[in-house]
């Protein structure tokens, strides 16, 4: 199954698709800290400096040395504040840490889901240990030895677990209009879900109701909260984004109407059929044809 046009993407974005991860150093102009939008990679900073770090729903200004973990699950961008701004950035996928069937999930993990604590504050001695850490990934990412993704697991899992010994930060604010940033988180999550670029791997959130479990809020908060602001539904925003996605892939694919489906989250394609005509008025293999 070929796709009829390919999708341009950096050269680090491929490398980091390949491998399932990616550890580098800092720039000083902090750049490599903001947002990082593959939906399919956790990130670790461990970053010096002065910046605001917005996470779902709340806000965080951090001063000095902090340890930041991201979830590619959960929207966040990072303002950097002072001139100078240095550290580390680990990015991998959750397929990459080969977690056992006993282990949890990373988005259940406090340091990654979204009511949990993402950033710490680190001492000088607890930076001088963790920058260890990421230069021995990096020398490890630049070497030839056989095992060096399994060297570079054991050291994620050494933060991870170091992180956890740590006291959270509590110095967060809340977001001035709650149902604006709520409403913002969701639609960048939505967002998030697309492209669909493999039939194998298929669209995860579907509902409303999987929104709100993914954002930790009851549906019927989230539903009055994005129809306050937006004036229309949580299922209005879903439906029409599956829609566009499923004009893109009929354009530019040749995946046929079953994958298609699947790809969408549909169990059969009657559905999907019966779905697209009601949102549209047509049906896929009319829009298909119109295209050729």
């Amino acid at each position: 199954m070929e796709n009829k046009s390919v999708r341009s993407v950096s050269v680090f974005n491929n490398e980091l698709k390949l491998k399932g991860f990616n550890v580098f150093q800092i720039e000083e102009d902090g750049n490599a800290t903001r947002i990082y939008s593959r939906k399919d990679f956790y990130k670790i900073c461990l970053t010096t400096g002065k910046s605001i770090i917005h996470y779902a729903d709340r806000s965080f200004e951090a001063e000095g040395t902090v340890l930041f973990f991201g979830n590619p699950h959960i929207p966040y961008s990072w303002e950097t504040i002072s001139t100078r701004y240095v550290g580390y950035t680990c990015l991998f996928s959750e397929d990459f840490l080969k977690l056992s069937d006993r282990s949890e999930s990373l988005q259940q993990s406090p340091l990654f889901k979204i009511g949990g604590t993402p950033i710490l504050y680190i001492t000088d001695k607890q930076r001088e240990f963790l920058n260890e850490i990421f230069q021995k990934m990096i020398e490890e990412q630049q070497s030839d030895y056989l095992y060096k993704d399994d060297l570079i697991r054991n050291y994620i899992h050494l933060i991870i677990h170091e992180a956890l010994k740590l006291e959270p930060s509590e110095n967060y604010d809340q977001h001035k209009n709650a149902a604006s940033r709520l409403t913002s988180v969701f639609l960048e999550l939505l967002e998030r879900q697309f492209p669909i670029e493999s039939a194998d791997r298929p669209l995860q959130l579907k509902t409303a109701q999987d929104y709100a479990n993914n954002l930790s809020v009851h549906v019927n908060y989230l539903n009055r909260a994005v129809k306050e602001v937006t004036g229309k539904p949580t299922t209005a925003h879903i439906s029409e984004r599956i829609v566009r996605e499923a004009r893109a892939i009929l354009q530019h694919t040749d995946w046929n109407i079953a994958e298609i489906a699947f790809a969408l989250g549909f169990e059969y394609p009657t559905y999907f059929n019966n779905f697209f005509k009601k949102q549209t008025g047509t049906n896929p293999k009319a829009v298909r044809m119109q295209d050729a």
